[in-house]
């Protein structure tokens, strides 16, 4: 298949190394550094240096050595990869998680999605590579500086700008209702601080059939958002879950969990748009001691002003960080790659 008709960001996976790309070269102590591959240039360390035109041009997953031997195995990062370690102004979306929401949502090619916020572009770049070319993913930010740094990212990774991806400025539950016709969208994903004040702008947009998926940090948000789907009536019984990784020690018989594992990152709750009119069954209950009022989900759930990021335990980022980390991301893309990342050397 020519690049001509290739999938966007498709020929970014594919072929020899080139100038411009960038490589992970992992030891055989199992140490990794990224580097971006420039004719004529260097990979230094203390235990010598390798120049760059030694691995340009060979097939990915070649073993090359340094001026002393020291061997390292040269491959593309993946995109857990690439998600971790780029430029940053808000709290990425875990790959664990990414791939949570691309299954369970049912992202699928030719899907229309709308997101918000977009925070770094980290799950933005995966529902990109989930609806494909013939999709559409409309994103809304509502600070200018988390969108520059979120297209920075997202137009390194795949090479330039997406023809699926839109990004608008705004609050979510406005702005939708503005841009997206009415019963339009196939899938809503929100990773915000108060996804209940979205209800009538996700069932107004969402397709009958459609599935609302949110991103939430805290017990309180995952609490609040799943009673206010439930009151609503015009939604499935929300479901909500969580993931948690954990790798494993593998070295003959010497066979165990990790010490360190990927724990609580955030919650997941999801819903389905009922059909215009239709008010959800609500699954019948045994009787039970710990029936609520409304009263208790007001306690629980506690006063307005109480819900913003310092009251949910969230770092805020300054406006000069995200200038500076905004243009840094762009600069990602004049570059087409990353600044090298050597942690023997920095």
């Amino acid at each position: 298949m020519s690049s001509s008709t290739s999938p966007h960001g498709a020929d970014q996976r594919r072929g020899p190394l080139r100038p411009g790309e960038r490589v992970q070269l992992t030891d055989e102590k199992g140490r990794m550094n990224t580097i971006t591959l420039t004719p004529g240039g260097a990979f230094h360390t203390h235990k010598g240096f390798l120049p760059h035109d030694e691995v340009i041009g060979r097939e990915e997953g070649t073993v090359v050595a340094n001026t002393v031997g020291h061997r390292y195995q040269a491959l593309r990062p993946l995109l857990s990869d690439f998600v971790l370690s780029m430029p940053r102004g808000a709290a990425v979306v875990y790959p664990k998680d990414a791939a949570q929401i691309v299954t369970m949502a049912d992202i699928f090619p030719g899907a229309r999605v709308v997101e918000a916020g977009v925070g770094s572009g980290a799950l933005s770049i995966s529902l990109l590579r989930a609806v494909g070319d013939g999709g559409r993913l409309h994103s809304f930010e509502r600070r200018e500086e988390f969108a520059d740094v979120a297209r920075g990212n997202v137009e390194t990774f795949f090479g330039g700008p997406h023809p699926a991806w839109q990004v608008s400025l705004g609050d979510f539950q406005d702005e939708v209702v503005k841009a997206e016709e009415p019963g339009s969208v196939d899938r809503v994903v929100l990773d915000m601080l108060a996804p209940w004040e979205c209800l009538d702008a996700v069932a107004t947009v969402l397709a009958p059939g459609g599935v609302w998926i949110n991103y939430v940090a805290t017990v309180t948000q995952l609490s609040r958002t799943a009673e206010a789907i439930r009151q609503d009536g015009r939604f499935t019984e929300p479901e909500g879950w969580e993931s948690m990784v954990r790798g494993w020690h593998l070295e003959g018989l010497a066979v165990r969990p990790d010490h360190r594992m990927v724990a609580h990152t955030g919650f997941l709750l999801t819903a389905r748009r009922l059909a215009g009119g239709v008010t959800g069954l609500t699954p019948k209950r045994r009787p039970s001691k710990t029936e609520f009022a409304a009263e208790d989900v007001q306690v629980w759930a506690g006063n307005e002003e109480d819900w913003n990021a310092e009251g949910l335990g969230e770092r805020t980022v300054s406006d000069k960080r995200l200038r500076r980390v905004a243009k840094d991301a762009a600069s990602t893309v004049q570059r087409g790659a990353f600044k090298d990342v050597n942690p023997e050397t920095d």
